[in-house]
This record gives structure tokens, sequence and C-alpha cells, in this order.
């Protein structure tokens, strides 16, 4: 996704469209929990001034991220709406937005993609079915209690208690 000055000039006063699927893997080298990138589908438009670049893009794909509870691959989707402003020949622009300097001749889109799908990552993210292969769910002494579990399992630890407490309703009947 680069471009140079002269040929989006020839678009100056028409509709530049952008339709593209591009390999983001490089994000892979700087985020190593990022399992996998499937090729992302870039479409918007570029309006094109005579000082700077406004690319209104629609990043769509995936990212294959860890789980974090069970380590099993989780599919996590990414679509996002970017704006982003390149100013040509060191031109100024007042502006809330961010804005991006281009050096040299050249446009280049894809840095700021990875950057964008970087920051995409979340913290966490779960699987929605837990009975997948990753970490075990129980060991020696141990297990994963899920909340509906909770509240019916009686801690084998207090299971002597509670018979004595029954051997106790018993006895007082009598």
């Amino acid at each position: 996704m680069k471009w140079t000055t002269s040929q989006l000039q020839k678009y100056r006063s028409k509709e530049f469209p952008i339709d593209e699927i591009v390999n983001a893997d490089e994000i892979m080298k700087v985020d190593p929990t990022i399992r996998s990138v499937s090729p992302m589908h870039i479409i918007g438009h570029a309006d094109i001034g005579s000082n700077r670049v406004t690319f209104h893009l629609t990043i769509n794909g995936y990212l294959i991220l860890p789980c974090s509870r069970t380590l099993v691959d989780v599919k996590y989707p990414i679509n996002v709406d970017t704006t982003e402003t390149f100013l040509l020949n060191g031109f100024s622009y007042e502006s809330e937005e961010e804005v991006h300097q281009v050096k040299g001749d050249v446009i280049d889109v894809m840095p700021i993609i990875h950057e964008i799908l970087l920051l995409e990552v979340p913290m966490q993210v779960f699987c929605e079915d837990s009975s997948e292969e990753g970490a075990p769910q129980s060991g020696k002494d141990w297990e994963v209690i899920q909340e509906n579990d909770r509240k019916e399992k009686i801690d084998p630890r207090l299971a002597g208690l509670a018979k004595l407490f029954e051997q106790n309703d018993h006895s007082s009947d009598t």
C-alpha cells in the first residue's frame, strides 16, 4: 500500500478507491503473543488535495491469539475504521487529528496499518468453549470450578462436618 505523490496527484479531483488485501504478518515479530494474522481486507478511499492526502479506511480480518485461560487458539475478529492524513511537502496543518509527514516522495500506509492492528490486540481473550484441548481442567488435589458447579458441590474437606450436622439433626428428633 505505497503510492508516490505524483501517482496520487493524478486523482486530485477524482475519487481514489482502495480495495486491497494485504499481508500483515510482520506484526507477529513485534508482538509474539499473536500466533497468526489473516490477510487483511482494506477498503475505503482517499481524498487528495494539493498539500495533503486523507485516507478513509476500513480494516477487516482476524488475529489468532492464545486464550488467557486455556492457551488454545482464539480467532479474534478485526474491524477497524480509521482516517489517516498525510501532509505533503512539509505543509503545516492545524487539526485535532494526528497527521503524518511524508518523507521523500512515497506515501506508505502499511506501517500505520501495523500500528493499528497492534493497538487492537486485547490484554486478555477467552475461548468460547472451555472443553477444547488446552490447559488442564483438573490435577492432583485441584480442579477448575465452573460457576454453576460452585453451589452444588460440598468441599471434600468439610464433608465430615456435614455428616456431623446430619447426626445431630437425627438425635434431636428422638
